[in-house]
């Protein structure tokens, strides 16, 4: 009898286990080399930030637990000394994690979650990049540094910068380029990886937007209906989608300058670029001579523009028109971010554009600087 009486107690004390394992994950692991630290911190991420949720101390041998309930799969990481170590955990993992303190390039080794191995990938991936950029901008400050040094007159170091800028700025654009790319890669070989979902936030959102509605569309119904940040995400490309590169570009009425009201549906049959900017807004107006260079060159060929303002003040942005020579057509809602065209195009920083194609087409969006040249350099020679 009390054999029966052991052995269903081990039963229950078994299905127990089992229960709270599958109610919690657990992470645990080895800090070798700890030296001075003591402790180690537990950190969650979510769509309200990073948070601490827990804390250990380090026992004599460097080794550490942490047990914690997740309501949905998630990305966690632990702080150990000045370094974070992320990795993704789901209730009923255990997970084994070791790092050396004094290894310099924190490399680190982590098992029993597949989501934290390929997110561990990810990061190789972009630690890579990351340090190649670093490499870049760190050489490009030295040469500042050494402008700075000598006698040069503000003109003269004017022109050393820009001969240091044409240089550095294609080899950064190239380490950037090269780096998304890599990235897209993971993202398009890990759709259904809360690893590839966190790899994609990290894309730069307006120029690789149409991507991100791609892989929006895709994980819709993958199994992340529980992760709020993942479900945000979606909902906000979704709402992004009828005003992204390849949408017919929704109509809109304006009042303009003079009061009368500027319709989109005007510029029917026609390329226009509709222009987003403000008065008060620094890049905007320092983008303003380029814009105008390009209405100069490509007007004779075809091409229209619309500057919508986000300004309230009106004197303020047509004193703006003046001193910046835009004369193309403009329009305003005077409402800043809340005006209903701004709503309508989800306009949330400036400067903005769409250019759309004579069918109404939004073609290209939020093109700048010499990507605006190359863009309208190949799309009305190829017109003609």
């Amino acid at each position: 009898m009390k054999k029966h009486i052991l052995y269903y107690a081990v039963i229950l004390s078994a299905l127990t286990l089992f229960s709270c394992n599958k109610n919690s994950f657990t992470i645990s692991g080895t800090i070798n080399n700890p030296g001075s630290l003591k402790k180690i911190v537990l950190i969650q991420q979510d769509v309200n930030g990073i948070s601490v949720v827990d804390s250990a101390n380090l026992n004599e041998n460097g080794k550490f637990e942490f047990k914690h309930s997740t309501p949905y799969p998630n990305i966690y990481g632990l702080r150990v000394g000045g370094n974070l170590f992320e990795f993704i955990a789901r209730n009923g993992e255990s997970i084994d994690f070791s790092t050396s303190i004094t290894d310099n390039t924190h490399s680190y080794t982590i098992s029993g979650s597949d989501e934290s191995e390929k997110l561990k990938d990810f990061n190789q991936i972009n630690n890579l990049y990351v340090d190649r950029t670093n490499k870049i901008v760190g050489e490009y400050q030295n040469k500042l540094g050494d402008i700075g040094s000598k006698n040069h007159d503000s003109v003269s170091r004017a022109r050393v910068q820009d001969s240091l800028m044409s240089v550095y700025k294609p080899a950064f654009m190239k380490v950037f380029n090269e780096g998304s790319a890599a990235i897209l890669k993971f993202v398009s070989e890990n759709k259904k990886s809360l690893a590839g979902f966190y790899a994609a936030t990290s894309l730069d959102s307006i120029k690789y937007e149409s991507q991100l509605i791609a892989y929006a569309d895709t994980i819709k119904t993958a199994d992340f209906k529980d992760n709020p940040a993942v479900q945000r995400f979606i909902k906000d490309k979704m709402a992004a989608k009828p005003v992204s590169v390849g949408q017919k570009a929704p109509d809109f009425t304006v009042g303009g300058v003079d009061g009368k009201p500027v319709k989109l549906s005007d510029y029917k049959g026609k390329y226009v670029m509709l222009d987003f900017w403000a008065s008060w807004c620094g890049p905007c107006r320092r983008e303003n001579p380029n814009v105008v260079k390009q209405y100069a060159i490509f007007k004779p060929l075809g091409l229209n523009i619309l500057g919508i303002s986000l300004d309230t003040d009106k004197g303020a942005w047509l004193k703006a028109i003046g001193a910046d020579k835009l004369s193309w057509q403009h329009g305003s809602d005077l409402k800043n971010f809340e005006g209903p065209t701004e709503q309508l195009y989800h306009i949330y920083q400036i400067p903005s554009n769409f250019i759309i194609d004579p069918q109404g087409i939004i073609v290209a969006k939020n093109i700048t600087g010499a990507d605006l040249e190359e863009f309208l350099n190949k799309t009305f020679h190829k017109s003609q």
